[in-house]
């Protein structure tokens, strides 16, 4: 028990003393400026591949009644 502790103890305060200077990098970096505003931008991210331009009908999703989505036969 002794040996394994003679082991382990410097190896978990050698990982302790990397996990805290990679974390102190990270700080003076700049890895966590602006946090929220990148989470924020996938919120508001439009991710439509499918644009209309400008002047013509979104194409007819309609499946039973196609005739009403064409805009040439629409009824009055």
């Amino acid at each position: 028990m002794t040996a394994s502790l003679l082991l382990l103890l410097p190896i978990s305060v050698l990982m302790a003393a990397l996990i805290g200077i990679a974390f102190w990098w990270a700080i003076f970096a700049g890895q966590f400026d602006e946090a929220g505003g990148d989470g924020g931008g996938i919120l508001l991210d439009d991710d439509s591949t499918h644009r209309q331009p400008a002047g013509t009908a979104p194409p007819c999703t309609c499946v039973h009644e196609a005739a009403h989505c064409n805009p040439d036969q629409q009824q009055a």
